[in-house]
């Protein structure tokens, strides 16, 4: 029973959130508590939020200071050389564009933390996708599946957890692995450059001058800077026909969360440019290293970025409430999150769903437990934490692929397979920083990856078992 209403309980929370019929944060907060109450555990569900909300606590405050302090680097202008060079090098393509925003994060993704790869890369390629009028889930679904493959980095999580659970050594597990990771990441840009030629012919090419031209649309970069609003024009697309038609858009209004190339604002800072670069570089090596614990180092992070850059308390605040949009719908997200997983781990429904799951497995598919591991990790990392997965579910695999001579190598290295479509799964904190910088619903972001990133992992899982890895 336990099972069924498991199953039951995540598709109904996807559904409703696909077709917008409740908001994510509702949909995580109420169907967990209805189900919990359905299955006779209602008294235990204060135990079970709190649970999650203590596991999850460390994330919410990381992502809640990292957001302040990315915010910052945008309002002072670090990213800002960044944005101008890609848009050269795209010369205002969508293809390019869209193809740039998997290379940025990609090779963001070099520092293991899913979070901060998509605050940089939303924060340089945002105001291109708002410039040139593309899709935003275009950019949040590159975004993410790029980020899922290069997460199977031995610092990223999923390899760590695989060793440990079966008592490997990460480096045997991930190096053997590098092949098909690398077909899995080349899929991934040659989907961009699919999706990139969709979005040419949809919106085609603006000028560069056009798109770098500050006076072609009101721009309010950060939230409280100002610009003018009467010299606002309208830019025309390459090779657009008169006035009035799509071809001449107008570029997008000036609004809060538009975050463009003015070089004129007020939050500028010019001459601590190095100081902040030199800041977040260290502030990324110290990640790394593990030095400190993320959430400390944002923290500590946050406030040195904002003591050096406005060190009267009235600009400290204006910051922080030009940012608090973002921290409420991220944190609040985060602490919604803690109920579902709370709710699912605390009744026994995602140990339940597992083994379920393993037992159905036929018995003449025991000499093939490899490639089974990497199918189930498609589904199961989606529907359940990556530490209920690696921890719960592949120890029992990898020990029903030992009694058929399956070593637990080729099980842990085909367990990372499904990190593309996980990385957009409702149960990672890590996205809603991706939907909620964008502005994009998460049910918008889920329909559109969920295919796109699920084909991927298959595309990995393909070339490890054409590579004879798996």
């Amino acid at each position: 029973m336990l099972t069924i209403l498991g199953f039951t309980m995540i598709a109904t929370f996807l559904v409703l959130i696909m077709l917008k019929k409740m908001s994510p944060i509702a949909a995580l907060v109420l169907i967990p508590a209805l189900f919990c109450v359905f299955v006779g555990k209602g008294a235990k569900l204060g135990d079970y939020v709190i649970d999650g909300v203590t596991s999850l606590a460390p994330t919410a405050a990381m992502l809640m200071f990292a957001i302040v302090y990315f915010g910052v680097m945008i309002d002072v202008g670090l990213f800002d050389p960044i944005v101008r060079g890609i848009l050269k090098f795209c010369k205002a393509d969508p293809l390019r564009i869209v193809v740039g925003t998997a290379l940025l994060a990609a090779i963001v993704s070099l520092d293991g933390d899913g979070s901060t790869t998509f605050m940089i890369t939303v924060s340089a390629m945002y105001p291109l996708y708002k410039r040139l009028k593309m899709s935003l889930v275009v950019m949040t679904g590159v975004a993410a599946m790029a980020n899922g493959v290069m997460n199977t980095l031995p610092w990223g999580g999923p390899t760590a957890r695989a060793a440990t659970a079966l008592k490997l050594d990460a480096s045997d597990i991930f190096v053997p692995m590098i092949p098909a990771l690398a077909v899995g990441l080349l899929a991934v840009f040659a989907l961009s450059y699919v999706l990139g030629r969709r979005e040419r012919k949809r919106l085609g090419v603006l000028t560069l001058d056009e798109v770098l031209e500050p006076e072609t649309e009101t721009v309010l970069v950060g939230a409280g800077a100002s610009a003018s609003g009467d010299g606002a024009k309208k830019a025309t697309r390459a090779g657009g026909s008169g006035s009035g038609t799509d071809a001449d858009a107008k570029l997008p209004e000036a609004d809060d969360d538009f975050k463009g190339l003015d070089p004129h604002r007020a939050t500028l800072r010019p001459k601590l440019y190095w100081f902040n670069a030199l800041l977040t570089v260290t502030l990324l090596t110290a990640m790394i290293m593990e030095w400190l614990p993320i959430p400390v180092l944002f923290l500590l992070g946050a406030a040195l970025a904002l003591t050096v850059n406005f060190p009267h308390m009235p600009d400290q605040k204006a910051r922080l409430g030009a940012h608090a949009e973002n921290v409420l719908n991220v944190s609040g997200m985060v602490f919604a999150a803690a109920v579902f997983t709370g709710v699912l781990q605390g009744t026994g429904m995602v140990d339940h769903m597992s083994k379920w799951l393993v037992s159905n497995i036929p018995a003449g598919m025991g000499p093939h437990m490899a490639f089974v591991t990497g199918v189930l990790s498609i589904p199961l990392t989606y529907f359940m934490s990556n530490d209920g997965f690696y921890f719960g579910v592949l120890p029992v695999l990898a020990e029903a692929g030992q009694a058929h001579g399956v070593s637990s190598l080729e099980i842990a290295r085909a367990s990372l397979v499904g990190q593309p479509l996980h990385m957009s799964s409702p149960l990672v904190p890590a996205v809603y920083v991706l939907v909620g910088m964008a502005k994009v619903e998460f049910g918008d972001h889920t329909r559109f990856v969920v295919k796109w990133a699920a084909l991927t992992s298959v595309v990995v899982l393909g070339a490890g078992i054409l590579f004879g890895i798996i």
